[in-house]
């Protein structure tokens, strides 16, 4: 599929589409279903400061439970989608995640170091926050100072060695913590959930994802030439160096927002890139708006099926491997193109 003329247009629309369904089924469903109608009516009367004309119910549902739920959603499907597009085009390779240089690992300490120092929820998302960026940190002045030959290489097995550091990290907190309280709290919020989203906690997720995400929709034509071998990008003019660094930090600071918010939630932003790339080529213009739009409506419905399928909430990151194992070996059965 090349990607481009009709069919990238298509496959934006069709991105947007699914979006908007994962919206409507977001509101719909639960004890009290709400119509996107009326969701957008409170929603346009609290930032007007007018009234929405709806049940007092209503507003609460759209306001203080449902909404800032479906909002972390979104904003968090769509960060990891955009992370795992750019370092998927920055190292070449189609099997990377966001993951890859140590960011959801060294989260996954800090939240665990906190839940075991007995923090509260702010306490404990900022220990994930601190733990993902200087996990991400240590993997690149590492692999900076001992990759001269081959960079990209020696990043990738550094992060996987530092990697294996903080999972063993996570192990040995699990076991000293206590069976009785911390144990299931850290269980749980390693395995993913946006069950404690509250609207309080918006602006520490919205402000990271935000300015990580808008930075890489700016680099998104820069990486096309970044995803070329770096003679060629440099014999173009391109600072492959700090513009390499830039993407990392911006990849980084929305991941490890988007695990410090909602634990840890494999394979979104490995299977959705795949997913856009199918839709509207290998062109970063058009890859990194799609899989913003395709993860933040994948993710949605994904925590709407968790919340509602059983009478006990299903840990996303459970749901996520269930999806996404099948959908990326259909990916990779289909592949009979090349990825670039």
């Amino acid at each position: 599929m090349t990607g481009s003329g009709l069919s990238a247009r298509a496959g934006f629309w069709i991105a947007l589409l699914l979006l908007v369904a994962a919206l409507v089924a977001a509101f719909g469903i639960g004890r009290l279903p709400v119509g996107l109608g009326e969701a957008l009516r409170v929603i346009v009367a609290r930032l007007t400061g007018g009234t929405a004309d709806v049940a007092p119910t209503v507003e609460t549902v759209v306001l203080a439970i449902r909404g800032p739920r479906i909002l972390a959603a979104v904003l968090i499907g769509a960060a990891l989608s955009v992370a795992g597009t750019a370092f998927q085009g920055l190292f070449r390779n189609p099997l990377v995640s966001p993951d890859l240089l140590g960011a959801s690992s060294g989260a996954a300490l800090g939240a665990v170091v906190g839940i075991y120092a007995n923090l509260g929820v702010i306490g404990i998302q900022a220990a994930a926050f601190t733990g993902g960026l200087a996990a991400v940190a240590a993997v690149y002045a590492i692999g900076s100072r001992l990759g001269r030959h081959d960079p990209m290489l020696v990043l990738i097995l550094t992060g996987v060695v530092i990697g294996s550091l903080l999972g063993a990290g996570v192990g040995l907190m699990k076991y000293l913590a206590d069976p009785y309280d911390q144990l299931p709290a850290m269980t749980f919020w390693l395995l993913g959930s946006l069950a404690a989203a509250h609207r309080l906690d918006l602006a520490a997720l919205g402000i990271p994802v935000g300015a990580g995400t808008l930075a890489l929709v700016l680099l998104r034509h820069r990486m096309n030439v970044l995803s070329l071998p770096d003679e060629e990008a440099r014999a173009l003019g391109l600072p492959t160096g700090p513009l390499r660094l830039a993407v990392i930090v911006a990849a980084t600071l929305v991941t490890s927002a988007a695990v410090a918010a909602a634990g840890v939630i494999g394979w979104v932003g490995l299977v959705v890139p795949h997913v856009a790339r199918f839709l509207v080529g290998p062109d970063f213009g058009r890859l990194v708006p799609v899989a913003a739009l395709l993860g933040a409506g994948y993710l949605l419905l994904v925590d709407t099926v968790a919340r509602s399928a059983a009478s006990v909430e299903i840990p996303l990151g459970i749901l996520t491997a269930v999806i996404g194992t099948p959908v990326f070996i259909w990916l990779l059965a289909g592949a009979h193109r090349s990825w670039s």
